[in-house]
């Protein structure tokens, strides 16, 4: 393998999943803004994920007037917009980089090595991309939301590496396989990597599926290691 770009996942991947606790506790106080009953509330809201991926739903605003008609309350704009504000601040305060990412990315640019990101995702992060720390070491961010498109859809990598002018089979995509994004990859044609750190694969992390990815393939421990992994790929 010639590798000439590195692919990332971003939640679960350069930065932590969701806390279910937060994210629970969040949910909670959208729900009291709104008068809405926060079981139904907090089910609806996991509920539309797909919808809020995909841009069906194209900001926290229309997902709460969604489930606001679901619910049949009628909530004044500026309810919404204030529970809206707190999930658009709770994914801000969530792009804390994880251990070694920004020094990851900043030496595979300073390598030659081209950057992608396949994030799934709803609308609040490419709203705040350019002010996030990722930004100016991400060559092509690709987000479902604004593509239409989820992993493991084949559409949205070779998007990704049409853009970054790479064939799949010189990328190597990082990922903690939630999704299916790894086989999503591999189907593709590119080498694809497991990352599992093992202080972060707890209760509390809110993952997409409730099952992890079947896989079978490389996997590493830290964003460190894929460095390592680079060369021993290119020999």
């Amino acid at each position: 393998m010639k590798c000439k770009a590195v692919i990332f996942d971003m939640f679960g991947t350069l930065v932590d999943n969701f806390s279910v606790r937060e994210q629970n506790n969040i949910l909670l106080q959208m729900a009291s803004i709104i008068s809405a009953p926060p079981d139904e509330f907090i089910r609806l809201w996991l509920g539309t994920f797909n919808e809020r991926a995909t841009g069906v739903l194209p900001s926290p605003v229309a997902n709460i007037e969604y489930i606001c008609r679901k619910l049949e309350i009628p909530t004044e704009n500026d309810r919404i917009q204030k529970a809206a504000r707190i999930r658009f601040d709770f994914t801000v305060r969530s792009m804390m980089p994880r251990a070694g990412a920004i020094e990851l990315l900043s030496t595979l640019k300073t390598y030659g090595y081209k950057t992608g990101l396949i994030s799934d995702c709803s609308a609040e992060l490419p709203a705040i991309w350019a002010d996030t720390p990722f930004a100016p070491l991400i060559d092509v961010p690709t987000f479902s939301c604004t593509t239409g498109m989820r992993k493991p859809d084949p559409r949205i990598y070779r998007l990704t590496t049409n853009r970054l002018g790479i064939e799949p089979q010189n990328c190597l995509f990082v990922g903690d396989g939630s999704s299916q994004e790894l086989t999503g990859a591999s189907q593709v044609g590119m080498h694809a990597v497991l990352l599992r750190l093992p202080d972060k694969d707890g209760a509390d992390a809110h993952r997409i599926d409730s099952e992890d990815e079947e896989w079978d393939g490389p996997v590493i421990s830290s964003l460190t290691e894929v460095l390592t992994l680079i060369k021993r790929l290119q020999r």
